[in-house]
């Protein structure tokens, strides 16, 4: 995925294009390439959830850009050094969990910005065309390709989302509405309590003019999702693709 690909997608997404993604979860490139081989236009390497460690995250990033797919992480630890580590292995953004307050907007946005933030410097990763980009175009590139995407899963992050949402170098919300859900006690994220705390943090998130990232668990839910806003969406990820296809191929050709 060369530099022009990389800012197209960046510039795209906060401009409110519609793009579809899913959720990497096995530590291997083949699932990435046969994804970015069936149109998909980003994916989120999940170091959350997933058995990633930085060697795995690094090869599935190159099977991504070299694929035309933008790389995601979702991280899993949000010290200063893992996501300069992941920028620098060519990683288009992170994706950040449980910001609930601006503080902790604040404190991801800076570690993802060498202008007015505190990234560590280095050209000599895959991010900086291992040396062969300028200093000078490689912190501009940089600090305008990245994308720092905050994730809202807890009421307090409901509660302030309109500070979260006005932290400057927040290109994006995307709401776990799985997370949300539990932490409200309830155990559907169609529940009354939970949609309206969806649409909160969409009404702030349209009223600062970013960008609202949403799972679409089903087409229905895809369009219910787009009318507050939503303009990329997440469907399923590798894994749950696996099981559904091999719970239907099972189904046609088991035993009768």
């Amino acid at each position: 995925m060369g530099p022009e690909r990389s800012n197209s997608f960046s510039s795209r997404l906060r401009a409110g294009e519609r793009h579809i993604g899913t959720f990497v979860k096995v530590p291997t490139v083949h699932t990435t390439e046969v994804l970015s081989s069936i149109g998909f236009d980003f994916i989120v390497i999940d170091q959350e959830h997933a058995p990633f460690d930085l060697s795995a995250i690094d090869v599935v990033i190159l099977a991504a850009r070299a694929n035309g797919v933008a790389p995601i992480v979702r991280i899993g630890d949000a010290s200063d050094g893992n996501i300069l580590s992941l920028l620098d292995c060519g990683a288009a953004g992170i994706m950040v969990p449980h910001v609930d307050s601006p503080e902790k907007a604040h404190e991801v946005a800076m570690a993802c910005r060498y202008r007015g933030g505190r990234r560590g410097f280095s050209r000599t990763g895959r991010a900086g065309g291992y040396g062969a980009v300028g200093v000078a175009e490689h912190l501009a590139r940089q600090d305008e390709e990245i994308l720092c995407i905050a994730m809202i899963e807890e009421p307090a992050g409901v509660d302030n989302i309109d500070a979260i949402v006005a932290v400057p170098g927040i290109d994006a919300v995307f709401v776990g509405r799985g997370d949300l859900s539990v932490a409200m006690g309830e155990i559907s994220t169609a529940a009354p309590a939970v949609r309206a705390a969806v649409e909160t943090v969409a009404r702030a998130t349209r009223a600062v003019g970013k960008t609202l990232i949403m799972l679409a668990e089903s087409p229905a839910d895809q369009a219910a999702m787009a009318e507050l806003g939503a303009a990329s969406f997440l469907i399923g990820s590798d894994l749950a693709f696996l099981r559904r296809a091999a719970q239907e191929a099972l189904t046609a050709h088991g035993p009768k």
